[in-house]
């Protein structure tokens, strides 16, 4: 059994990586988006909660997450294990999920602000089905080359957005670098390495924590 929580800054790679892991070690990837998105679809208390206030433009309050994260670790598919993305984003969070969960391992993706801020404001997207692409691989071209539409760049992608996300990451989250280093359980990683070389890494630690 693997419980591990995915840490790092927006654009670090976590969702690339969490893909990976689960491949390999046969657990489900858990993100609170997933998670609202679902409880809201089958209707649970909870799920109904949340409803109400993203409902009203409102974030959903720390209790409601709590609960819907408890929900959803319950469900049998969580028995050898699950990687948590996105959960917990706060130290009030952490503590709130030790009660109620083992952490094997918490994994810190650590990428230095310029890179995520160049790797971001880079991207673009086709708006018409999705497909991404990045501005020093496009040498160039400016339309989707699956269906010739023009690529955009998404607001949360332009370079003043990404330093105020990176700069509310740092507020919020980096705290939890100290809180599970004090635990034991941070094993942080470059995530300037290749996707290959990052997987290989961060499969040797579970390795040896299995």
């Amino acid at each position: 059994m693997m419980n591990i929580v995915f840490l790092g800054p927006p654009g670090a790679g976590k969702g690339t990586q969490a893909k990976v892991v689960c491949e390999k070690l046969g657990i489900p990837q858990i993100s609170t988006g997933d998670m609202l998105r679902s409880a809201i679809a089958n209707q649970t208390e909870t799920g109904m909660k949340a409803k109400t206030f993203m409902d009203a433009g409102q974030l959903v309050p720390d209790e409601v997450v709590i609960a819907l994260v408890r929900e959803r670790l319950a469900q049998p598919d969580c028995k050898a294990g699950y990687i948590l993305d996105g959960f917990p984003r706060t130290v009030e969070q952490a503590q709130a999920l030790q009660s109620f969960a083992a952490i094997n391992a918490a994994i810190d993706l650590d990428v230095a602000d310029e890179v995520l801020i160049k790797r971001l404001s880079g991207r673009r997207v086709c708006p018409l089905c999705g497909a991404p692409y990045h501005v020093d691989r496009l040498n160039g071209e400016k339309n989707c080359k699956v269906d010739g539409t023009l690529l955009i760049q998404r607001d949360d992608d332009k370079p003043e957005t990404v330093q105020n996300r990176l700069a509310v990451y740092h507020e919020k989250t980096a705290p939890l670098i100290d809180f599970y280093t004090q635990a034991g359980l941070l094993h942080s990683i470059g995530g300037n390495l290749t996707l290959e070389e990052i997987s290989a890494a961060i499969l040797k630690v579970l390795e040896a924590k299995a």
